[in-house]
């Protein structure tokens, strides 16, 4: 299965050219998408040698449940920070300020015009739901 990927010239894009998930490389056509199907974007940001960057790509990009609930609630989109640094070093502000920390692999969950935002986790109960 091929996603947007392919065809691209970074290597880390490349590495994920085939994934389950339907990734857009950092495009104009991603961002218009996540707007016209009212969907946020989860963006993910790393390197080809980068070694957690690999092993989240195995252990949740290649899951094909995962890459289901990717698709079906997000435009996903994939950077290579080597090659976009712009991108990279934005976004790896905003980890920093939400986390007080920053690495690689980098996840944001942002609007369709590229404002983050976090979102309390899927799985916390409702108060008075315990």
């Amino acid at each position: 299965m091929s996603n947007h990927l392919k065809g691209q010239t970074s290597p880390y894009l490349l590495q994920h050219a085939e994934n389950a998930v339907d990734w857009y490389p950092w495009s104009e056509q991603a961002f218009q998408k996540a707007k016209s199907e009212d969907k946020p974007v989860f963006l993910s940001i790393g390197y080809s040698t980068c070694h957690w960057c690999h092993v989240m790509a195995h252990e949740s990009f290649e899951d094909t449940e995962i890459a289901m609930l990717l698709n079906q609630y997000f435009i996903s989109i994939k950077v290579d920070k080597e090659e976009r640094p712009d991108i990279d070093s934005i976004y790896m502000a905003v980890c920093q300020e939400l986390t007080g920390s920053g690495g690689w692999p980098t996840s944001i969950f942002m609007t369709p015009e590229k404002k983050p935002f976090l979102q309390e986790p899927i799985c916390q109960k409702p108060p008075g739901m315990e």
